[in-house]
């Protein structure tokens, strides 16, 4: 920052001629340097900033370096990752951390034994050949409010999700139910050993859309990190504090993956492309 910069960011606090004499500059030398026009590169860097804030502030403050530049360049603005770097630094913008939670489904105590078919294999070469399903929970201060949801592996899209204020059998199968309506039933379905996913009736949907079954073993939250990393997105990028009610947080949780998610923000693992975006260019 230059002495002019300084003087003319202090001004309002402090006389200008105390400022000047400080400095060691003059008012007159002040008043030249007002009146001169910003470089080209000053007046660039002015309108890139502008238009970093306002995609920092489309993706509701998520988005760090790479993502921003990445969104430029769909805009047809090139621009290099030290400089947007430099921009959003000097604006105090910065992506959202990440913060653990833990898991909500619990173990059955009998259950059929399904094996785990997934294997820690988290890629597909088409839509519809491997889902992963969960169950997270959010903080209302009306108390929980329970999220199922189930990610398709091929593009990260969330295919089906529902909620209930009880982490029950019901609120697994309408998710599902969901899904299935929306885009056919997968070739190979995973989850954990919780009492929601072994009930018979979830079972039986499965089975009557002829899906093969696969589940982590015991106490290996890993084996479904796919759909953990994304419960871990939407709380750092949706839900970092209680909601006030349940309503707020479904309409929230709503916009967030049918508005935000699938359709606009963009996925490192798939080139920074939309899970939409993926599926239109690999499905055209």
């Amino acid at each position: 920052m230059s002495r002019y910069q300084f003087i003319a960011k202090q001004r309002t606090e402090y006389p200008l001629r105390r400022l000047c004499a400080v400095l060691k500059v003059s008012t007159s030398g002040f008043y030249s340097w007002l009146k001169r026009s910003p470089s080209r590169r000053t007046q660039a860097n002015h309108r890139l900033s502008v238009r970093i804030r306002a995609i920092h502030a489309a993706s509701r403050q998520t988005y760090g370096m790479l993502r921003v530049q990445a969104e430029l360049r769909a805009q047809g603005q090139r621009v290099g990752k030290h400089r947007i770097a430099r921009l959003m630094r000097q604006m105090g913008l910065q992506a959202k951390g990440r913060r653990r939670f833990k898991t909500t489904t619990r173990r059955a105590e009998t259950h059929r034994r399904v094996a785990n078919r997934l294997a820690g294999d988290f890629t597909a070469t088409q839509p519809n050949e491997k889902w992963l399903s969960d169950i997270t929970y959010i903080a209302t201060h009306e108390g929980w409010l329970y999220l199922a949801g189930i990610q398709d592996v091929f593009s990260r899209r969330i295919v089906g999700w529902a909620m209930s204020d009880r982490p029950t059998k019901t609120l697994v199968c309408d998710a599902w139910k969901l899904a299935v309506g929306r885009y056919g039933a997968p070739r190979l379905h995973h989850s954990d050993q919780g009492s929601q996913y072994t009930s018979d009736d979830y079972l039986r949907l499965l089975e009557n859309d002829h899906v093969t079954l696969s589940m982590s073993d015991v106490g290996r939250c890993y084996d479904n990190a796919m759909q953990e990393s994304f419960w871990g997105t939407l709380k750092t990028e949706c839900a970092d504090r209680p909601f006030p009610t349940r309503a707020a947080a479904r309409k929230a949780i709503f916009e967030y993956i049918e508005v935000w998610y699938n359709r606009q923000r963009r996925h490192s693992a798939l080139g920074y492309l939309s899970p939409a975006e993926f599926e239109q260019l690999a499905c055209p």
